[in-house]
């Protein structure tokens, strides 16, 4: 049976979740999705831009640069990945079109096409773009660029890495790592941006990391080591406490995802210059709320409620139509907001209070889809 826990986007995709994606799909949406933009290879993470425009990350369409022999791979059937730089950051214009912003990022195929890794997930800092990459590294046939946190210059196109991940991982290994389910240069999925900092979930060693915009990385928890191998994939900020969601192990098991509360013990954020002791930055596990199916995405609405994106909460294998949004109620109750989604990977709520969502993000290329929620 198989038990890697991975996505295309989250863990490498060791499902063979491709082989059942098509181009199209005839699944009934419900009536509050509509079609915002078309045509990604592989959306993944999203956000509006400071000046109103939704950026996209995507994850490319691999390479065929093998380093089998170079350097520890990632172990079949989902390894060995091929590379190429192929991965892009694009925008939605004004007009529904995607307009590639920057280009050249790593890009990553595994053994099961079409699976790719590209550039992760977006956030902007300080009026800065930042992007996540999860298809670098050697191990993912891109020995030249690691996986990294990259500062965009989104005028001209060009950036820079800010910070290596995938030297990072090596260094600080998580506690509790799953052989059989292991990528050496990590993946990182999903990134936010809160006070000075940037926070990104490592999804296949279940860490979380905080990066400055000078390069400097923090482990902020090793989730493996509370939870296991759980691939959180997702993360919400609010209060100065942080939301995790984790998508689980295939085949999936309805209900089994959670949503984790992180926390300081209730000791605030430092004032600049000032540094607490090791132990009161460390976030620790303080809550959690379960009966949540393969979270890819969690983010706090205009309601002050919190949303889940869910890849497939089918039992069984990833399966068409069947990915929803769904949102904790104040009564505790988990409600559905929207449903007919085709693995859907990423979601961001826009400026005008609508919730847009990443669509056949684990899919052929260009079968990439952006929709547009009304949320009830």
């Amino acid at each position: 049976m198989q038990k890697r826990s991975a996505i295309v986007v989250a863990v490498a995709c060791a499902t063979g979740l491709a082989s059942i994606v098509p181009a199209t799909s005839h699944a009934q949406v419900s009536s509050n999705v509509q079609l915002y933009a078309s045509g990604f290879n592989g959306p993944r993470g999203l956000k509006f831009g400071p000046d109103g425009v939704l950026y996209v990350a995507e994850a490319g369409t691999g390479g065929s640069t093998s380093t089998n022999g170079q350097c520890t791979q990632v172990i079949p059937p989902v390894g060995p990945y091929t590379g190429g730089l192929t991965a892009t950051i694009s925008k939605v214009s004004s007009v529904g079109k995607r307009v590639i912003v920057a280009s050249g990022f790593p890009s990553a195929v595994s053994n099961m096409p079409p699976d790719f890794l590209g550039v992760a997930d977006l956030a902007f800092l300080n009026g800065k773009l930042y992007a996540a990459l999860e298809g670098g590294g050697c191990s993912h046939g891109n020995p030249t660029i690691p996986n990294a946190i990259v500062e965009v210059d989104t005028a001209t196109g060009t950036w820079k890495i800010v910070a290596d991940l995938s030297a990072f991982v090596k260094a600080h290994p998580a506690t509790y790592p799953n052989e059989a389910d292991f990528e050496p240069d990590g993946v990182p999925y999903s990134l936010i941006a809160y006070r000075d900092r940037l926070y990104t979930v490592e999804s296949n060693h279940g860490q979380l990391f905080s990066i400055t915009a000078q390069g400097e990385v923090r482990e902020e928890i090793d989730i493996s080591e509370a939870e296991g191998h759980i691939v959180p994939t997702s993360i919400a900020e609010r209060n100065g406490d942080f939301f995790v969601g984790n998508l689980g192990l295939f085949p999936v098991t309805p209900n089994s995802s959670k949503i984790l509360t992180l926390s300081r013990n209730g000791c605030p954020d430092p004032a600049p210059g000032l540094d607490p002791s090791p132990e009161l930055q460390k976030l620790r596990v303080a809550g959690s709320r379960a009966g949540f199916t393969t979270i890819v995405a969690v983010s706090f609405g205009p309601d002050g409620l919190i949303y889940a994106l869910e890849l497939s909460p089918a039992a069984g294998f990833p399966t068409l139509g069947v990915g929803k949004v769904v949102r904790l109620k104040g009564n505790g109750e988990i409600e559905d907001v929207a449903t007919g989604l085709s693995v859907p990977t990423g979601m961001t709520f826009g400026p005008d209070g609508h919730l847009y969502v990443s669509n056949f993000g684990a899919a052929s290329p260009g079968a990439g889809q952006i929709v547009r929620i009304t949320i009830p």
